[in-house]
């Protein structure tokens, strides 16, 4: 998605705010270096056909090496998914969690139709699949440590799985869109819909099936009263979080939406990074954030690999 457009409908709405402070933090080794080959128990990829409403999407789950039980992230690309994170899949990994990726129903070859709405109701079913006592099983899943991440579009997923769902341990929002905010901001300004519509379907491609920016948009103004992010910030701060926002992404988004959980004195952690929407020039300092997160949600004792 090209967000300056996004960001400059909000900002014409009166919805910026400040960015987020800035939090450098330190970088684990499990976002730099590899660990030991474990012989009898190695980090390993398996494919898998997530059944979602008749259609099989297309899953990868990147198992950490080791016995056990792991936790385990479920990490939702955005929209169309150009940059689907695997880097940062790969950091998580290497310091000892599951992680799921997935290609919702209608985008990137999973058969059927691609709404907002749909991928939603995919990452119910991804969830669902994560927690299955045979696949647990299977894959070495603890269902009692289940993670929720996304970027972008796939941050407003995530962010909305969380605050409906006490089966998640935390969530990390990755400079989210919040689909509500914007659709508000195009119902108020109308005259830039089309701007938006132009200058989005050109990343679409040939990504996504069964739809295209305007039906996008559509859906976006359709939903906007109840996708609101700010909404769910008293659900959101009952769960631990992070939240990091691109400076010149999605902060004006982002920070109302970080104010509202702080000012409920929700477990937050909030990190903002001088970089663009995809974090193009910090993908280090994103995974560092992230796995730095991640190690405060282990049991006492536990460490990065």
């Amino acid at each position: 998605m090209r967000k300056p457009i996004a960001s400059f409908i909000l900002a014409s709405a009166g919805l910026c705010s400040l960015a987020l402070a800035a939090a450098p933090a330190a970088v684990p080794r499990a976002v730099t270096a590899d660990p030991a080959r474990d012989a009898r128990h190695p980090a390993t990829n398996r494919q898998v056909l997530i059944l979602s409403h008749g259609q099989g999407m297309n899953g990868l789950l990147m198992l950490a090496a080791g016995a056990g039980p792991k936790p385990t992230m479920l990490l939702l690309h955005g929209l169309p998914g150009n940059e689907q994170n695997l880097d940062l899949a790969q950091a998580v990994r290497r310091a000892g969690w599951n992680v799921l990726t997935l290609h919702y129903r209608g985008s990137w070859g999973s058969p059927g139709r691609f709404s907002l709405g749909g991928a939603y109701d995919d990452v119910e079913v991804a969830m669902d699949f994560l927690r299955q006592p045979e696949n647990a099983s299977r894959y070495g899943i603890d269902p009692a440590r289940l993670v929720i991440a996304g970027h972008s579009m796939g941050g407003f997923l995530a962010a909305r799985y969380a605050a409906g769902h006490d089966d998640v341990a935390g969530a990390v929002l990755i400079d989210p869109w919040n689909v509500g905010a914007f659709g508000k901001a195009l119902l108020a300004r109308p005259e830039i819909r089309q701007d938006w519509i132009a200058a989005t379907g050109e990343d679409f491609g040939t990504s996504l099936a069964g739809t295209d920016a305007a039906a996008i948009v559509a859906e976006t103004e359709r939903h906007a009263a109840e996708w609101d992010l700010v909404d769910y910030a008293p659900k959101l701060a009952r769960k631990p979080l992070l939240i990091v926002d691109a400076q010149f992404g999605n902060t004006a988004e982002v920070a109302p939406l970080a104010a509202a959980i702080k000012a409920r004195r929700g477990q937050l952690r909030a990190v903002t990074l001088p970089s663009d929407h995809a974090f193009a020039d910090h993908r280090i300092a994103l995974a560092a954030a992230t796995v730095n997160w991640l190690d405060t949600l282990r049991a006492p004792g536990a460490r990065s690999r």
